[in-house]
């Protein structure tokens, strides 16, 4: 996970592995599909990242939440054509670990775990066979340093103290030994609750020096960020902006920066926004280096209907900046992303990320739809 394509070619060809490139297109769509149908299986949803969700269950028959369980997966396998594992317990610590041992086979049956139907010595051998470090917010780190404590598995941190957890830690880790054990510690988030930040990256298909080049790619991540906020009906009062040089070449020279622009007033206007991410750029960008990323960070986000008017606002310009976003954005859903766009954001895009293995968008373009023999 996370090894550059150069390092896995040969093992890829050995094993007759099929590699293809990101396609973030098709990937939201089936996305959103797969998540529409989850939403009609309770009232309660909160979608935590594009391949996973939390579905509330509190009311629901315990004696057939395994069956439910089924559905679930029966659902978006005929509705999508993906098939995925669904994990039941008390916890979103707990559901989560639940569908790693559905996903792994370690418990259940058929994709669908649920941790209600185990007693507690079932649970406790269970526990004891996975390491400490399949525990949701368990990193690397917090993994090496439990292991030092001779805590080297899940059933290992949930007989530990919580309060010597917290000491040694943080509250976060003493909510998930209390969460092991069965006590709700973390909320289920609203499915509608606003973003907090909006980040725009992308690796270069090959190395760029020219401040030109890393402009354009800037004002292109910039201009994405902006569609999300806009589709939040969120504005930002800051960004930042980045850039790194490629860490895989040890033997080249290596820079890294980034940069907080402040906004005069919080806006969701692209040109605005633009105009500020290649400010910080061009105080940031330093020549004899070769780049391999950049990125964009929209901050300090709030509801566009919530923003403090101040003596300096120019209505007449806020509704001249509001009418062409609303139109920018109604042509790109229309005629597809990047049919209108700032000039800023170039148009040969020598920067662009390589994707020559690309799959076809098969959901969202006419012409890539896929053909039936």
């Amino acid at each position: 996970m996370g090894e550059p394509w150069f390092k896995m070619k040969d093992v890829a060809k050995k094993h007759g592995i099929i590699a293809l490139s990101s396609n973030y297109t098709l990937y939201g769509d089936l996305s959103a599909r797969v998540m529409s149908i989850l939403s009609n299986f309770s009232p309660n949803q909160e979608i935590y990242s594009i391949d996973e969700c939390f579905l509330d269950l509190d009311g629901f028959d315990p004696a057939s939440l395994m069956e439910y369980g089924q559905k679930i997966r029966l659902a978006v396998k005929q509705g999508v054509g993906i098939p995925v594992c669904v994990g039941i317990a008390d916890t979103k610590t707990l559901a989560k670990l639940a569908n790693h041992c559905a996903k792994k086979g370690l418990a259940g049956s058929n994709g669908v775990c649920d941790f209600g139907q185990l007693d507690e010595q079932q649970l406790s051998a269970l526990f004891a066979g996975i390491p400490v470090g399949e525990i949701w917010g368990v990193g690397r780190r917090i993994s090496a340093r439990l292991d030092e404590m001779d805590i080297k598995t899940i059933e290992d941190l949930r007989r530990a103290d919580p309060e010597y957890i917290r000491q040694q830690f943080s509250v976060v880790l003493e909510r998930t030994v209390n969460e092991l054990n069965g006590t709700p510690c973390i909320e289920l988030e609203e499915a509608g609750t606003p973003r907090q930040q909006i980040m725009v990256s992308r690796s270069f298909g090959s190395e760029v020096t020219q401040l030109s080049d890393l402009s354009e790619s800037v004002a292109y991540f910039t201009t994405r960020a902006a569609e999300k906020l806009r589709h939040d009906g969120s504005v930002a009062a800051s960004l930042c902006v980045y850039v790194r040089t490629n860490p895989f070449k040890e033997d080249a020279p290596q820079y890294q920066r980034s940069m907080i622009v402040p906004l005069f007033q919080p806006t969701d206007d692209t040109t605005k926004l633009v105009h500020a991410s290649l400010q910080g750029l061009k105080a940031i960008y330093r020549s004899g280096f070769g780049y391999k990323k950049s990125g964009v960070l929209l901050m300090g986000l709030q509801s566009k209907g919530t923003v403090q008017a101040t003596l300096f606002d120019d209505p007449v310009e806020q509704a001249k900046s509001d009418s062409m976003m609303r139109v920018m954005d109604a042509i790109n859903r229309k005629m597809g992303q990047g049919s209108v766009t700032v000039a800023a954001s170039g148009v040969k895009q020598r920067w662009a990320m390589r994707r020559e293995r690309k799959s076809p968008n098969y959901t969202t373009e006419w012409s890539e739809l896929p053909v039936a023999g």
